[in-house]
C-alpha cells in the first residue's frame, strides 16, 4: 500500500527532502498538505488522537420529561470553537486514512476512467426544437443545448453551467419555453437549498430575470408569463405561488396563492396536453391540487378537490377529462377519471386497486396511458389502450431492473421513452412503440475499458423478519471470485433508506465496479418504511412501527450471512439520510452484525433535529411527535445519539455538510462527539464534515469522484480486501452507444 509514498515517507524520517520538494511529490499522488502532515507524523512514530468535544451539558425541555445534551454546543455554526472542532474533526478523517493515500489515488483514476465524459443524452423534441445535456471532459458540469429543425443542424450552447460555478453549484429544473425564446431554470448555489430561478434568452444568452428564493415553475402557453413558487427563509418550504412577466419588476409580481399551514409544501406541474398549470399543496399524508388554464395564466386558481385526512392525488388530463391517480380507499392507489367540466362529480375508474402491485405515476398520450409502478417490491411498467381499456405489461428480460419514465415531452406521439437499468445493465434509454409494443435501444451509457453483464450473478432474495415478514433483497456479485480474494464468504455492502414511502432502486453504478471486481458483493435491503411494496410497507414502517425497519435491515444481515453469501466480519451497511438512521440505530443494537458502515448526513439525533431543525416539524408525520409522551418514549428508545453505548461498535464513517438544511452538520457531529466520548474498541470512527456543500453533497463532477474514492478507501480496507486487485474485465461485445436520431 506505501509502495507509491515510500520515497516520501523515507525522506521525511530523514529530513532529506523540504517542505517545497515534499509539496510537490504529493500533489503528484493526489495528497494535501493535512495528509503530507500525517505522514509526517507517522515517519516521525507519533501517535494519531482524534479530536476531544468538550461536553457542556445543557438541558432541554419536552412536556413530560427533562433531558441533557452534553454536545449541544455544537449546534452553533457562527461559534468558532464549533468549526474549529469540524476542521479537526476533517484533518483527523484525513490522516486516519493516509496510509490509503495510493489506494484512493488508484481508485480514482479507476472511477474517473470509466465514465465517457463526452456524453450526450437522447434529444427531446419540443416545438420544433431538439433539446440534450452533455458533458466534457475535463469539466465538473454540464451543458444544455439545441438544435433547431432536425439533428444536422448546428448545436447551440443554450447554458453552460461551468461559466457560472463556484464552489457550489446545482441545477434544479429548466424549462424552454413554448416558443423557444426563453430557457427558464433554478440554481442552488450554496448547497442550502436555497434556489433562484433565472430566465435567460437563449438566442442571445442574456439574462433576463433573476427571481431569489424562488423555485418550482412552469409556463403559461403564451411564452410571456412563468408561474412560480417562493419558499420562507427558514425551512425552505415552498408556500405561495407568484405570476411573473418576463421583465418585469420581480416586485410587481402578482402573489396566486398562500399556503398557512406549515406542513403542505407548494409545487407546480403541467398537464402533458398543455391544457392547465396545476398547484400541488402536499403533505406528507395527503394533498390538495388546483388548477387554471395554460392558456389563461391571469384567471384564477379553480381547487379540484378539497383536502383530505390520508388521501393523496395526482392529475392528468385527458380529452375532456381529468385523470385521477389516488390512494383513496386504496393503498396501492387507484386510476379514476371525472369530466373536466365537473370535477365534482361521479368518476369512473379505469384501473382498480390490486393488492401488490402499486401504481406511482402516469404518462398520458393520445391514445395510451402508461402507468409506472411495483410489483412485489420491483419497478414495473404499463400500457393501457384507451379506447379498449385494455392493460399490458411492459417487459424486460432481467429479473432485477430499474424502469422509469424519460422526460417524455411530447403528447402527440405514439412512442414513450423509458428509462431503464439494473446492477449489471448500464443506463439505458428505450423507446416503445405503445401500438406494438416493439422496443428499441436509443442509446446506452458506455463503460469505457469494457464491461460484460454475463460475469455476474443478478437475483432476489428474501429474508424473514422477527414477525415473519418477508423482505425482498436485489443482490449482484461477480460471478467468479478474483485472484487475491481471501478464502470463505465474499465481503459485501448492503444500501438501506427504508423511509417516506421512498424507493431504494438497484440502478446501475459505474463506481459500483471497482467493488464489485475486487469481490465484494452489493446488496439492497428494501425494508418496512420503505415504498417498494406499497403503502402498508410504508406505514409498517413509520413512526409507532419504525422499529420494523432496524428488524428488517438486521434480519437481511443474518439472512445473507446464514446463506453463506457473507460474514459479519465482512459485511458493511450504508444508508444515507433516513437510511443513516437505520444504519446508527443497528450499529448500536447489532453491533456484531457489521463490520463497517457508513452514514451520510444521518438522521441520528432525533429529540434534537424533530425539536430545532428547521424541517424538523415537517418530519414529525414520519417519525413522530417529540411533544407526545408516548411518540416522545418511543424516539428516545432508539435514537442513536440518546442510546450511544459502552459498547464496540463497527468501524464508522460519517458524514455532513455545513450547509445542509435538511439533516443539520450537528445531528452527525453530535453523535460521533459522544461516541468519542462513551464507545469502546479500536476500530475506525472518522467524521467529513463538507464545508462548503449541503445535504447531496460536493457538486463538482472531479470532487465527487475524490469522495466516492475515500469512502470504497474506507470499505476496502475494513473489508480485509485493500490488496485485491480489480478482476480483469472482459470487454463485452459493444454495448455500448452513441445517441441515435
Amino acid at each position: 500500500e506505501h509502495s507509491a509514498l515510500s520515497p516520501i515517507l523515507a525522506a521525511l524520517r530523514h529530513s532529506r527532502l523540504d517542505r517545497r520538494a515534499a509539496l510537490r511529490r504529493a500533489v503528484g499522488l493526489g495528497l494535501g498538505l493535512p495528509l503530507l502532515a500525517a505522514l509526517a507524523a507517522e515517519a516521525r512514530g507519533e501517535t494519531l488522537s482524534p479530536p476531544d468535544a468538550t461536553a457542556k451539558p445543557r438541558r432541554y425541555a419536552l412536556p413530560w420529561r427533562l433531558g441533557v445534551d452534553p454536545y449541544a454546543w455544537l449546534e452553533d455554526p457562527d461559534d468558532p470553537a464549533v468549526i474549529a472542532y469540524l476542521d479537526a474533526e476533517n484533518r483527523y478523517a484525513e490522516a486516519a486514512m493516509a496510509p490509503t493515500a495510493a489506494l484512493q489515488e488508484r481508485l480514482y483514476q479507476e472511477l474517473i476512467g470509466r465514465i465517457d465524459q463526452d456524453e450526450s443524452t437522447v434529444p427531446e423534441s419540443w416545438h420544433g426544437f431538439s433539446y440534450s445535456t452533455r458533458t466534457e471532459a475535463g469539466k465538473d458540469y454540464e451543458l444544455i443545448c439545441r438544435r433547431e429543425g432536425n439533428l444536422d443542424a448546428p448545436e447551440q450552447v443554450v447554458l453552460d453551467l461551468n461559466l457560472i460555478a463556484g464552489d457550489y453549484l446545482a441545477l434544479g429544473l429548466w424549462l424552454p419555453s413554448p416558443d423557444n425564446r426563453f430557457l427558464a431554470y433554478d440554481l442552488d448555489e450554496t448547497g442550502e437549498e436555497f434556489w433562484a430561478i433565472r430566465v435567460r434568452e437563449m438566442a442571445t444568452g442574456r439574462e433576463i430575470d433573476r427571481l431569489p428564493r424562488s423555485t418550482s415553475f412552469q409556463w403559461a402557453n403564451d411564452s410571456q408569463t412563468l408561474l412560480y413558487c417562493r419558499h420562507e427563509a427558514e425551512t425552505h418550504r415552498p408556500y405561495t405561488l407568484f405570476r411573473h412577466r418576463v421583465g418585469s419588476d420581480p416586485e410587481t409580481n402578482h402573489l396566486m396563492f398562500e399556503e398557512p399551514d406549515p406542513q403542505f409544501w407548494l409545487g407546480t406541474e403541467k398537464t402533458k396536453d398543455q391544457a392547465y398549470v396545476l398547484l400541488y399543496a402536499d403533505a406528507l399524508e395527503s394533498n390538495e391540487i388546483y388548477y387554471l388554464p395554460a392558456d389563461q395564466p391571469e384567471a384564477a386558481l379553480t381547487r379540484f378537490a378539497p383536502r383530505r385526512p390520508n388521501v393523496y392525488e395526482s392529475l392528468e388530463h385527458h380529452g375532456e377529462e381529468f385523470l385521477v391517480l389516488t390512494d383513496e380507499g386504496a393503498p396501492n392507489r387507484k386510476l379514476e377519471a371525472v369530466a373536466d367540466a365537473d370535477p365534482d362529480g361521479p368518476r369512473r375508474v379505469l384501473v382498480p386497486h390490486r393488492e401488490g402491485v402499486l401504481i406511482e405515476a402516469m404518462d398520458v398520450f393520445p391514445g395510451h396511458i402508461v402507468l409506472y409502478g411495483r410489483q412485489d417490491g420491483f419497478s414495473r411498467a404499463w400500457v393501457r389502450d384507451v379506447p379498449s381499456g385494455a392493460t399490458a405489461p411492459i417487459a424486460f428480460e432481467e429479473a432485477v431492473y430499474v424502469v422509469a419514465p424519460g422526460s417524455n415531452w411530447e403528447f402527440q406521439t405514439g412512442s414513450v421513452r423509458l428509462h431503464y437499468s439494473s446492477p449489471v445493465t448500464p443506463p439505458s434509454v428505450f423507446v416503445v412503440d405503445l401500438a406494438s409494443g416493439a422496443r428499441t435501444l436509443r442509446q446506452q451509457a458506455a463503460v469505457v475499458g469494457g464491461h460484460d453483464p454475463s460475469q455476474y450473478v443478478c437475483e432476489r432474495q428474501f429474508a424473514t423478519a422477527p414477525d415473519g415478514t418477508l423482505v425482498p433483497i436485489s443482490l449482484v456479485r461477480l460471478r467468479e471470485a478474483p485472484a487475491g480474494l481471501p478464502p470463505g464468504p465474499r465481503p459485501l455492502q448492503m444500501d438501506v433508506d427504508g423511509a417516506f414511502g421512498l424507493d431504494t432502486e438497484p440502478r446501475f453504478g459505474h463506481h459500483r465496479l471497482s467493488l464489485l471486481e475486487r469481490g465484494v458483493g452489493y446488496a439492497i435491503a428494501r425494508v418496512r418504511g420503505g415504498g417498494e411494496l406499497g403503502g402498508r410497507w410504508w406505514e409498517a414502517g413509520r413512526r409507532l412501527q419504525k422499529t420494523h425497519s432496524f428488524d428488517d435491515l438486521a434480519a437481511c444481515a443474518e439472512h445473507l450471512i446464514a446463506i453463506g453469501e457473507t460474514a459479519a466480519d465482512r459485511l458493511a451497511s450504508w444508508g444515507g439520510s433516513a437510511g443513516g438512521l437505520l444504519v446508527g440505530v443497528t450499529a448500536t443494537r447489532r453491533p456484531e452484525l457489521f463490520r463497517a458502515v457508513v452514514a451520510d448526513v444521518p438522521v441520528v439525533d432525533l429529540v434534537g433535529f424533530l425539536l430545532r431543525s428547521p424541517i424538523g416539524r415537517a418530519n414529525q408525520l414520519e417519525f413522530g411527535d417529540q411533544n407526545d409522551p408516548v411518540a416522545g418514549r418511543y424516539l428516545l428508545a432508539y435514537s442513536p445519539y440518546e442510546g450511544v453505548r459502552a459498547q464496540a461498535y463497527p468501524a464508522l464513517l460519517v458524514s455532513g455538510g455545513l450547509n445542509d438544511t435538511r439533516v443539520p452538520y450537528w445531528v452527525p457531529a453530535k453523535w460521533v462527539a459522544r461516541l468519542r466520548d462513551t464507545a469502546t474498541g479500536e476500530r475506525r470512527l472518522l467524521l467529513r464534515t463538507e464545508m462548503d456543500a449541503g445535504h447531496a453533497g460536493v457538486s463538482s463532477f472531479s470532487d465527487a469522484v475524490r469522495q466516492t474514492a475515500f469512502t470504497y478507501a474506507f470499505l476496502l480496507t475494513e473489508l480485509g480486501v485493500a490488496e485485491v486487485p480489480p478482476a480483469d474485465a472482459v470487454p463485452a461485445p459493444t454495448t455500448a452507444m452513441g445517441v441515435q436520431g
